[in-house]
């Protein structure tokens, strides 16, 4: 691949994430403005969030390892052109059941694209800069959660909450026609070189792999948790605490956004330093942020600037996780391994928005509910600290 084609090709896997996250902000941010034209609260829209999110897990786990034994290739753009059509389906919808249906597609559609756009930006990537080039990709979701978030009002006001999906659909659509032309055909080149090779996911359930997949999964289980939390119910929590509805929209898309320079930089550390650290450090950041939160008064200005913190970090982790995988898992499971770790953190991740409206339904404080994710941050501050051991076992 030469070196124009080479960056193209990042460019538009990268365009996959930014998908990806205008994706996951979206329905969070219609929600405000389709729960009146609906007649429902707000909190009656967790079982479409959790839709997509099983949708994740399935394409994730039963579709993403394809793209280790026939090619990356065809997975990508197949999943890209089913997310056109089931994410404009989502703006044609006028009930809770079509959002869940249409949002579950979509999710089977991302599930399947994501794990093998990280693999493929990894095996693309020049050598030595695997981590940094996998963030830069990934990079994208920060970067779609903060466009949905700055975009949302003035495109609402413009032709209502429908355009948060028909923006989205004409895009990965066009992603759909370049990735065709540019990405390259055939599985991984070891899968290649292997005829014999074993099942992956059977591969990733042995010893050495069975620790590492272990580790990896459930901290990016528990890190989801903290994160679908953050990103379900921000814009309900913070009118609550006194923030304007658009000025809680837009902090949304800012937290976001502030994911990808932290995924970045953290990136860039696992390449050059120690990646349990780096990521033990990054986690602590995020729990400090959380707990002066909960223990200062609501003030736009501090709760704003905690919250790009804690949500940048949080959003951002997300990102560097993925940019770990090289370093635990060879290059003919890797797309399995993501998988399987994308559809098991699905388990968190489903379980996120219910229990953050059962919460905010519980009453629960605006201080309180930014309290609670301290929990699973603190959690995964205890598995980061496993991760040496991990890469030592691996012997990527």
């Amino acid at each position: 691949m030469t070196g124009t084609r080479r960056l193209v090709a990042l460019l538009l896997l990268a365009g996959v994430m930014v998908i990806d996250g205008y994706d996951l902000n979206a329905m969070a941010l219609a929600q405000k403005y389709l729960a009146p034209e609906l007649g429902l609260k707000e909190t009656s829209f967790w079982v479409v969030h959790s839709a997509v999110l099983v949708g994740l897990g399935v394409g994730a786990l039963g579709i993403a390892p394809l793209g280790d034994r026939i090619g990356r290739k065809w997975v990508i753009v197949g999943g890209c052109l089913t997310i056109a059509a089931t994410t404009l389906a989502t703006g044609l919808s006028a009930s809770i059941t079509a959002f869940a249906l249409w949002r579950l597609l979509t999710g089977i559609a991302l599930g399947a694209c994501l794990a093998n756009v990280s693999a493929l930006s990894s095996e693309v990537a020049p050598q030595g800069r695997r981590s940094t080039v996998m963030a830069v990709v990934s990079a994208g979701i920060a970067i779609g959660a903060m466009l949905a978030g700055f975009t949302a009002p003035e495109l609402v006001a413009w032709r209502g909450w429908q355009m948060l999906f028909f923006l989205p659909a004409v895009v990965a659509l066009a992603l759909a026609l370049g990735l065709a032309a540019v990405l390259p055909a055939g599985p991984p080149p070891r899968a290649a070189a292997r005829p014999g090779a074993g099942v992956p996911l059977v591969e990733l359930l042995r010893p050495p792999l069975a620790f590492p997949l272990a580790v990896f999964a459930t901290t990016y289980m528990l890190n989801a948790i903290a994160l679908y939390m953050l990103v379900s119910w921000t814009p309900v929590v913070l009118p609550q605490a006194g923030f304007a509805v658009d000025l809680a929209v837009r902090l949304q898309g800012l937290l976001q956004g502030a994911g990808l320079f932290v995924s970045i930089f953290l990136a860039f550390l696992l390449d050059r330093w120690r990646p349990g650290a780096t990521l033990t450090l990054g986690y602590l950041v995020i729990g400090a942020a959380f707990l002066a939160i909960w223990a200062t008064p609501a003030d736009p200005l501090w709760w704003g600037l905690l919250l790009v913190v804690a949500g940048g970090g949080v959003t951002g982790i997300h990102g560097a996780l993925m940019a770990l995988s090289p370093r635990l898992f060879p290059s003919h499971v890797l797309s399995s391994a993501i998988g399987a770790a994308v559809a098991i953190s699905r388990i968190g991740a489903i379980a996120a928005p219910p229990i953050g409206a059962a919460l905010i339904d519980g009453g629960i404080s605006p201080a309180g509910y930014y309290l609670s994710l301290v929990v699973p941050v603190a959690a995964c501050v205890l598995l980061t600290l496993l991760i040496p051991k991990a890469i030592a076992r691996s012997g990527a």
